[in-house]
């Protein structure tokens, strides 16, 4: 066998795995590995400004094409430390990231030495696995292992935290006959689906809930597949949003507190059954579990067992992987249709899409300041089909989930659970360094922005340009609303009079001065009627320059986006639009 440091062997391993970039941060403690990876040569690196941007930036990547699994890379302590909070939005929405870090000298553990910390510990309530490796020897295969949890089961982060010394240290490993270890599924039985179809042909009026695991499944056409068989409403939750059209026929609307349709809202109230595929109920989703669940049955399939019955106890649970699940839904169901066993559900689809075709909201306002849903109304102008839009929380992403139209899996890509803001901008490079041509738009609250702005020079640094949607209210807008209930505006505000601008009046950030002095294009725009030429602006610049775009559109400072506390009373706080079916043939969600 060959003879090589440890930090070789891993290198060597993370190529037989597949691979070929990673994001990160090096540091005196990492330099053993990062000496490795230039040494063999066989790797992009990009270089983050932030580790935690740098976690992010790996998030996206792995969230952009099925198999991807992102890698970042930081040395001992505070770089640890940094990166939790993007295993935490990993670990939240079931995506597989790797996470490096350095450490101090085994001897010098526990020490007190300078940025030694036991970071696995602090790590391990957000990953499936996190460790320190002792042993030299072991190093290939904990790197191993690492990639074999991953992947199998609930997907997810791993940490692996490498001491110097043993970096640094010579093993044997024969990389020629390295193989990554097979990876593990539950798969449904036949008898679960043949109940759960049963109780779904018994059915009046089904749906099916769509989620993220559909999509880390790679098994949207899947679903689409299976829903048209048996001619079934789906309603995609936010993380499933993609895995069917929202054109589609079958697309009833998302349904929620914030992030949802109208129609969408109504059609699950009319419903009577309900299949889960790959989805948590979420309680952005579910709002009260008595008003979600009441008058209608629930068969819940999720890859991860201790997800069944965690919200509430379906009538039935299958433990499966998505795709694995849905295929033999698909040869159950062939089977049983060509049998007579379903019902003609084409009146409840026709209630549906009466629902879908009708039930809106406005978003023709002309005024100046501009509201928000002008913006998204212009983004749908604007963006077709193919674009990829990434976001994370806030009201810019609770307005977009209800305004803009996603066709594709994995063509919404937004951090679900953890939320956390700054998310986006990295996450915006990660899914372009994934993807070198797809057109994407990231879309953010001035606040998300301005959390990891200097990531922007990332961007620029290593030619990745999309196109960054910013909508500045000067305000924490989404919190600002959640205060209304304690009748408060308090320390939410982010205006102030920039000395340096005063063009921008109370609006406080320069945003276009500091991406601009970060090496990208930018552009404010102030009225609605500029919007167009201001994207088509971006997008001449971004293939021009190689770099990030950021247009800035100026908002009106207080804008309350529709929500409620049950999927049965949200509250509507601008006008409404419900439309004779057949006066809206052509509106599509």
């Amino acid at each position: 066998m060959a003879r090589m440091t440890a930090a070789e062997a891993a290198v060597r391993v993370l190529e037989r795995e597949g691979i070929d970039v990673c994001f990160g941060v090096p540091g005196a403690a990492i330099n053993p590995f990062y000496a490795a990876m230039q040494r063999r040569g066989t790797m992009r690196h990009v270089l983050a400004r932030h580790v935690e941007g740098a976690s992010h930036m790996a998030e996206g990547y792995t969230r952009a094409k099925a198999g991807n699994i992102g890698v970042c890379i930081g040395t001992s302590g505070p770089a640890g430390t940094d990166m939790i909070t993007g295993l935490y939005s990993a670990i939240a929405d079931s995506i597989p990231i790797l996470c490096i870090t350095g450490q101090a000298p085994r001897a010098r553990l526990h020490k007190e030495d300078f940025q030694a910390i036991n970071v696995p510990d602090i790590a391990k309530p957000v990953t499936k696995w996190a460790l320190t490796v002792l042993e030299p020897a072991q190093v290939p295969y904990v790197f191993q292992q690492a990639f074999h949890l991953m992947r199998s089961g609930r997907p997810g982060p791993v940490l692996i935290d490498l001491p110097i010394d043993v970096q640094m240290a010579e093993i044997e490993f024969d990389d020629e006959t390295y193989e990554p270890l097979p990876v593990y599924k539950p798969a449904a039985t036949r008898a679960q689906v043949e109940k759960a179809l049963a109780m779904f042909a018994a059915a009046e009026r089904p749906l099916v809930v769509a989620g993220g695991g559909i999509i880390n499944a790679d098994a949207s056409d899947k679903l689409v597949e299976f829903a048209e068989l048996l001619g079934v409403p789906v309603i995609p939750t936010l993380m499933g949003w993609g895995t069917i059209p929202d054109d589609h026929p079958l697309m009833a609307g998302m349904v929620g507190l914030q992030t949802a349709h109208r129609y969408g809202n109504a059609t699950m109230l009319k419903s009577d059954f309900v299949l889960g595929i790959g989805n948590r109920w979420a309680n952005r989703h579910t709002g009260s579990v008595e008003v979600y669940t009441k008058g209608r049955k629930f068969v819940h399939v999720d890859i991860e067992p201790t997800q069944i019955g965690r919200v509430f106890m379906p009538d039935l649970g299958i433990v499966s992987d998505a795709g694995a699940a849905l295929d033999l839904f698909i040869e159950v169901a062939k089977e049983w249709k060509a049998e007579g066993r379903f019902k003609d559900l084409g009146g409840w689809v026709r209630d549906c899409q009466g629902r879908k075709r009708s039930m809106h909201r406005r978003s023709d306002f002309d005024q100046v300041p501009m509201k928000p849903q002008r913006v998204y109304q212009e983004m749908n102008s604007a963006f077709g089909q193919d674009t990829t839009y990434v976001t994370t929380i806030g009201l810019s992403q609770i307005a977009g989930a209800q305004f803009l139209h996603v066709y594709k899996p994995r063509h919404w890509i937004n951090c679900g659970q953890a939320g956390p803001l700054g998310w986006t901008l990295p996450a915006a490079l990660g899914v372009r360094v994934a993807d070198p041509k797809r057109r994407i738009v990231a879309l953010s609250g001035d606040y998300d922005f301005q959390f990891m702005i200097e990531e922007l020079a990332v961007g620029a640094q290593h030619k990745l340009p999309y196109i960054h949607v910013l909508v500045n209210n000067a305000y924490l807008g989404l919190i600002r609303q959640a205060q209304r209930a304690f009748q408060m505006d308090f320390q939410v505000q982010l205006s102030f009079e920039n000395i340096n601008a005063p063009e921008i009046g109370v609006y406080g950030v320069d945003h276009v001065a500091v991406a601009e002095g970060l090496g990208c294009k930018a552009i404010r725009v102030t009225e609605p009627d500029r919007i167009q030429d201001a994207f088509a602006q971006a997008q001449a610049w971004m293939d021009e320059y190689q770099v990030p775009v950021v247009v800035e559109l100026v908002l009106e400072r207080v804008t309350n986006i529709s929500m409620g506390a049950d999927i049965d009373s949200v509250t509507e706080f601008e006008e409404t639009l419900d439309l004779p079916v057949e006066e809206s043939e052509t509106v599509l969600v």
